[in-house]
């Protein structure tokens, strides 16, 4: 998410495709969200406000599955990249940093230069 406020030209790419495309969505786990507004304060607000970004909440199975992760945010993000019924495939976390997700069950796509 702070790659998109720095100016990442993929990560910029996507937010226009949730845009444009129907059936084309982003997903931003909201725990990331608040990591990555504290990294870099109005991201939150800013990404939250984008047509296309889903903003994914804080319910029961979520909070049950922050124990497993280092940080609220990758707890957040690896449990919105499993498959659920309506993401039977799962999400795709998009990243600047592919190797957090080594050995990890998330499909990745490297945001990085």
């Amino acid at each position: 998410m702070p790659a998109a406020g720095q100016g990442n030209v993929l990560a910029s790419r996507l937010i226009h495709r949730a845009h444009a495309e129907a059936g084309w969505f982003l997903y931003a786990p909201t725990c990331a969200l608040v990591g990555a507004d504290r990294a870099r304060p109005g991201t939150a607000e800013h990404l939250a406000a984008l047509p296309g970004v889903i903003i994914l909440n804080l319910d029961l199975p979520t909070a049950l599955a922050l124990t497993c992760q280092e940080t609220w945010a990758a707890a957040h993000t690896r449990h919105a990249a499993q498959p659920t019924p309506d993401r039977p495939d799962g999400a795709i976390a998009a990243t600047t940093f592919p190797k957090r997700w080594e050995g990890e069950s998330v499909r990745v796509l490297d945001l990085g230069d």
